[in-house]
């Protein structure tokens, strides 16, 4: 039987998945596995660990993505991590910006098989949780099969048994990150094949996936997806994953319901920040997809990007927006 536990993840996503946005992507699915946004190996070291690594116990399970090239370091960082509760290290090595090629990884690391395999195998030697890889199916214009395959093979020696494979080519050079997320062809027969060679690891695709019937069709081929841009901008689409796609037919979050839900833990996080620390603006950016589609869509985006209101920290602006949608939705009824 096919393991369930990366069944359907959402993305790793640079200011984006911060602990609000998974907080609110779970009330929406219970069994979507989470990642954070990528955090260097140096920062956990010498930075400010709450600030980087707290997250609500609700969110399990959710997975930290590391990012860094040095294995003493990722060890020192996993050990934290785990230490911290997260379920699962990732490394990183599919992240294509220049940033990230200075510091020496991400996506260049594909380069170097034999030290992400040194990596993850000084991670896995010194925590219990998995360690998962994330990264590309090629380097620039390079689209030899050989190449991945060869990749996947030594870090998998390493201990690594879950790799969440992203579907196109890192172009290292001349596309910004955005541009390497659309630019580079999909090209799912390459995933598709890793999990034919490899039928004992865990293959994850990555890339490209908009809607539950594409998604079934690439889960005939490999063990699960990761869901990333579609899920931020479209994220009530995660309301029916639970049903859909693990059996759970529990009663399906309603767009109220996840509202009220978020609308209760903004107000503990405001009760619980130091002073000055609580902004708003961080919780209500994640929420403005939340009725995309819906004919009130635009007054709910309209309320929640509207600066003079968020700067006063009032989380009855939440409450506002949910009312209006609810009003204007009764009127075009």
């Amino acid at each position: 039987m096919k393991k369930q536990d990366h069944l359907f993840c959402i993305a790793p996503m640079m200011e984006w998945t911060d602990c609000h946005c998974r907080y609110f992507h779970r009330v929406l699915s219970s069994h979507v596995r989470l990642y954070t946004e990528m955090i260097t190996a140096q920062a956990i070291m010498y930075g400010d660990l709450a600030r980087h690594l707290d997250f609500d116990s609700r969110e399990h399970p959710v997975a930290l993505q590391l990012g860094g090239s040095e294995p003493m370091e990722l060890a020192k960082s996993a050990a934290i991590g785990e230490r911290w509760g997260y379920d699962e290290i990732n490394l990183n090595c599919g992240c294509p910006s220049e940033r990230v090629q200075r510091g020496s990884f991400g996506a260049c690391l594909m380069t170097e098989p034999n030290l992400v395999a040194d990596c993850v195998k000084a991670m896995v030697d010194c925590i219990s949780i998995p360690v998962t890889v994330k990264h590309r199916i090629g380097i620039d214009r390079c689209e030899d099969y050989e190449f991945v395959r060869d990749f996947v093979g030594t870090v998998a020696q390493a201990g690594c048994a879950t790799f969440i494979v992203h579907a196109r080519n890192a172009w290292l050079h001349g596309l910004s990150p955005k541009e390497n997320r659309e630019v580079p062809p999909l090209r799912y027969e390459t995933v598709y094949r890793l999990k034919k060679e490899f039928p004992e690891i865990q293959i994850v695709l990555n890339g490209g996936l908009t809607n539950f019937d594409q998604i079934d069709e690439v889960l005939q081929h490999v063990d699960g997806i990761m869901l990333g841009r579609e899920a931020y901008h479209n994220p009530y689409l995660l309301a029916a994953v639970d049903d859909h796609f693990f059996r759970d037919a529990h009663r399906v979050v309603s767009r109220r319901d996840a509202m009220v839900a978020v609308i209760g833990y903004t107000r503990a996080c405001q009760r619980q920040a130091p002073a000055g620390r609580f902004h708003l603006r961080h919780v209500a950016r994640h929420l403005l997809g939340l009725y995309h589609g819906q004919p009130a869509a635009r007054a709910f985006r309209r309320l929640l990007s509207d600066a003079s209101r968020l700067a006063k920290n009032d989380v009855a602006l939440l409450e506002e927006a949910m009312e209006t949608v609810e009003r204007e939705a009764y009127t075009v009824a």
